[in-house]
């Protein structure tokens, strides 16, 4: 199982593409997907890890009218993406603009997946909580 951890700062190029850290790539050297996620970031995933995911939205898809929505929307908010030789990743429009991405690309490793944010919207919302759970002011 694959792990991810640490932060990386790099940028979008002219075609909206990033760098994945060297330390990530061997793991998507047969693509990944890149999917909308919680507090307006992207995730990047494995593709063993994406059918877990996959399996557990189906999972709860079957009992109720909400949950059908949140499968779907997982589904349709995915783009299969390719690392290339040089490490970069494009990232289509739709998914930059949910994440707000425009320049400057947070790239962190979250345990079973990367995600992605825009640095401001990661100093407003997570970087609050880490002060909080660290006793420690800006």
């Amino acid at each position: 199982m694959t792990r991810f951890v640490g932060t990386f700062e790099h940028s979008l190029d002219s075609k909206g593409r990033v760098i994945l850290p060297s330390k990530f790539r061997a793991a998507f050297e047969h693509g990944g997907y890149l999917t909308k996620y919680h507090e307006g970031c992207l995730a990047l995933w494995t593709p063993e890890e994406f059918e877990k995911q996959l399996d557990a939205n189906q999972a709860g898809a079957s009992a109720q009218p909400e949950e059908r929505n949140l499968s779907r929307l997982f589904s349709a908010g995915t783009a299969e993406v390719e690392v290339d030789r040089q490490g970069r990743m494009a990232i289509p429009p739709r998914l930059r603009t949910f994440a707000g991405l425009t320049g400057d690309v947070l790239v962190i490793g979250a345990t079973e997946r990367v995600e992605l944010w825009d640095p401001a919207r990661w100093e407003a919302t997570v970087e609050p909580e880490e002060r909080q759970l660290l006793g420690t002011s800006a």
